[in-house]
């Protein structure tokens, strides 16, 4: 097993070479910081041996960095004044893990004064948190983007896939970011670890109508385990895991719960509503089969509308603008 993993990998770093959005493989080694990674790495990894969640915690800060303004380190920047950032915003209000990217950007100043930027520390950093289990990168991170100078709330509203969105709704957030098909069902993936709070797909469970049903797609059995795990009206402190099998595990069981129509969020559900898309929940039941695509996609979605060149800044601290 250890053998066709390490090929997968390296599978995916020869395709992740190749380039997405002016990035290219390990820029800073030609920089006066060549141990940018082996840093980002290092304090990621320190962090994530005490704390099993963090890979969940990172990769969601950066899937809602990458989705709104592109991949800019925009969601790391705090509110000034009455300008709202997007860290306001709803959907972002339960994004954790930011003091972590502090104290990688604090350690790598140190060392190497304005030359990483905050948004490649934030792909690393979510890159190595998931790797961590495995003790080593699960995909290769494309570098060179620079971080943008603006982030507001209103931006954040259309962007976002919401734990309640149809398939078409899906499709076409993901596509207007040059996202396909096999990119939205793999980074849906990323469900297999990680908690939601209950008032996300409550609705589900109590309120289907509007008549106090329960979503006839969701599997019975798992709709009444829920039930007793989510209090009706949501306990917004109460949290489940979204994948029911392994919920601290990075593997394909989110596949195989979808396919038994165990989905915790309509979102999740939707995925079988297209011939296409259920194909590939199918699919990616094997293991190889989703560790692939998701590196692919991961270095997709790590290119949207990245700053690179003279735009943007580096910022010197990543909650504030230079």
């Amino acid at each position: 097993m250890r053998v066709v993993l390490g090929f997968i990998l390296l599978l995916v770093s020869i395709v992740a070479v190749a380039g997405a959005g002016g990035l290219t493989s390990n820029v800073y080694r030609t920089t006066r910081c060549p141990q940018a990674e082996r840093l980002v790495r290092r304090v990621t990894w320190e962090k994530a041996r005490n704390d099993p969640t963090l890979g969940a915690r990172l990769l969601r800060v950066h899937y809602h960095d990458c989705f709104v303004r592109g991949c800019d380190a925009s969601i790391l920047l705090d509110t000034v004044g009455t300008n709202q950032s997007e860290k306001d915003a709803r959907p972002n209000l339960t994004l954790r893990g930011f003091e972590v990217i502090d104290e990688i950007k604090t350690r790598v100043e140190r060392d190497c004064p304005g030359i990483v930027s905050c948004a490649d520390i934030l792909a690393l950093a979510a890159r190595d948190a998931v790797s961590f289990p495995f003790k080593r990168s699960m995909w290769d991170v494309l570098t060179g983007r620079r971080d943008g100078r603006v982030s507001l709330l209103s931006d954040v509203s259309g962007n976002l896939p919401s734990p309640s969105s149809d398939f078409p709704t899906l499709q076409n957030l993901f596509s207007n970011k040059g996202l396909d098909i096999n990119d939205l069902v793999a980074l849906s993936g990323a469900h297999t670890i990680g908690v939601a709070h209950c008032g996300a797909f409550s609705r589900r469970l109590f309120n289907f109508t509007g008549k106090g049903d329960t979503d006839p797609s969701l599997d019975p059995s798992y709709a009444d385990f829920l039930k007793t795990q989510c209090p009706n009206p949501a306990d917004p402190a109460t949290v489940v895991g979204m994948d029911p099998n392994s919920t601290l595990s990075f593997d394909s069981h989110y596949f195989t719960a979808v396919d038994k129509n165990q989905g915790l969020f309509r979102s999740d559900a939707a995925l079988l509503r297209d011939p296409t898309s259920a194909g590939i929940v199918r699919r990616f039941q094997s293991q190889a089969a989703f560790i692939t695509q998701f590196g692919k996609s991961m270095v997709k979605m790590g290119g949207i509308q990245v700053l690179v060149g003279d735009a943007g800044e580096i910022r010197k601290n990543c909650r504030v603008v230079n």
